[in-house]
């Protein structure tokens, strides 16, 4: 069970003071941002009301190429060629074009965290803002670029946020007994979830199994120690989390949003390591550009904006099909599923959907200081 981090008693110092880039979030989205802006001599603070790498949110697995271009390979715990996808009525077995890995959230992190180096970091809670003065718990802090990485909630924006269930989010709960296994596996049962899937991806020693919802009024406790019943396995070490399954703006009142808070998590898969990583990495490229003279920040603020719509199309596309499998009558889908076995299909299907964030996005620092985003997208 993950503890706030925010200091207390006689640690709990007033935090204050002017910076050039405040990045509220250090989970990957947040990292990632600093990452872009080592050596270029920007005054940077991350903020997050836990410690980096304490409470992971995620069944932490992402592309392996991705890992490999981010440097970030010693975190990974197992690696998979193949993806197992259960329903009542067939199992297949997809060989990947590429591999999945999952990984221990706090080596990812703590990697993500030396390469952006630069970065100050401190523990508080933010709580809103006012113009380019952030308020946090222990104080307000002021920047002139200012990049909103908290999640979901999307506290730096204007406005109230919509909650949940109303808000555009999935629903998500996690297990982590000990235990082994060979498969990343996926269920589409609707005995376990009307609309979502059910997952076991094994970690070394760990499984992490769990159901997610596309529908955020259906609660998903009881379907979760299910699954994990009938794998055999404990449902202990609790892990939840909402899900963002729209693309959002991903500026507004001269505000970077970025991760969770921008909707960058893709529909159907719940994917949201990889893309909070590029478009991180996108904003910290621009973020660069500001700190280094070859642009303004309206500019910055302009380019990151299309670059993170430019992706709309897909996102949508995404979420037709999170909508239509539901939709689909069991028997059918299963003859569906079967047909994907095929290497040809698979391969196809699974180039372009890696392909909406490529790893090739995640250049060396020696050939992306000073780029912004959408020429290094090129």
């Amino acid at each position: 069970m993950a503890h706030r981090a925010t200091k207390r008693g006689a640690a709990r110092t007033r935090l204050e003071g002017d910076y050039d880039v405040l990045v509220c979030g250090a989970s990957f989205a947040g990292l990632a941002v600093a990452r872009e802006l080592v050596g270029s001599g920007a005054r940077t603070l991350l903020v997050d009301r836990y410690e980096i790498g304490e409470r992971q949110t995620s069944a932490c697995a992402m592309p392996t190429c991705w890992m490999e271009a981010m440097e970030l390979m010693p975190a990974v715990q197992q690696t998979f060629s193949r993806l197992v996808l259960h329903t009542p009525h067939c199992s297949v077995r997809w060989r990947l074009p590429w591999t999945f890995s999952t990984f221990d959230y706090r080596t990812m992190c703590g990697l993500l965290h030396d390469q952006g180096s630069d970065a100050a970091f401190e523990t508080a809670t933010v709580r809103g803002r006012t113009g380019d003065v952030v308020h946090t718990d222990r104080g307000d802090l002021r920047a002139r670029l200012i990049v909103d990485a908290l999640g979901w909630r999307r506290v730096l924006g204007p406005g109230q946020s919509v909650q949940p269930p109303e808000a555009y989010l999935s629903r998500g709960l996690e297990v982590h007994p000990g235990g082994s296994g060979e498969e990343m596996e996926l269920w589409i049962d609707r005995s376990y979830v009307r609309a979502g899937y059910a997952w076991s991806f094994p970690a070394d020693r760990e499984l992490r199994v769990g159901v997610g919802s596309f529908e955020p009024r259906h609660h998903v406790k009881d379907q979760t120690v299910r699954l994990a019943a009938d794998l055999a396995v404990e449902a202990v070490r609790y892990q939840g989390n909402w899900i963002p399954h729209r693309l959002r703006a991903a500026t507004e009142d001269g505000v970077f949003f970025v991760g969770d808070s921008a909707g960058h998590c893709l529909p159907t898969t719940a994917e949201g390591i990889r893309t909070a990583l590029y478009f991180g990495l996108a904003c910290g490229r621009e973020l660069r550009s500001v700190i280094e003279g070859g642009s303004s920040r309206e500019a910055a603020l302009r380019r990151y904006h299309r670059f993170s719509a430019a992706h709309e199309w897909k996102f949508r596309w995404l979420l037709r099909v999170q909508d239509w499998v539901p939709r689909i009558p069991p028997r059918q889908l299963a003859r569906i599923l079967r047909a994907l076995e095929r290497p040809r299909l698979t391969d196809w299907a699974f180039r372009h959907y890696l392909d909406i964030a490529p790893p090739s996005f995640a250049a060396p620092p020696r050939r992306r200081a000073g780029r912004p985003a959408v020429a290094a997208a090129a």
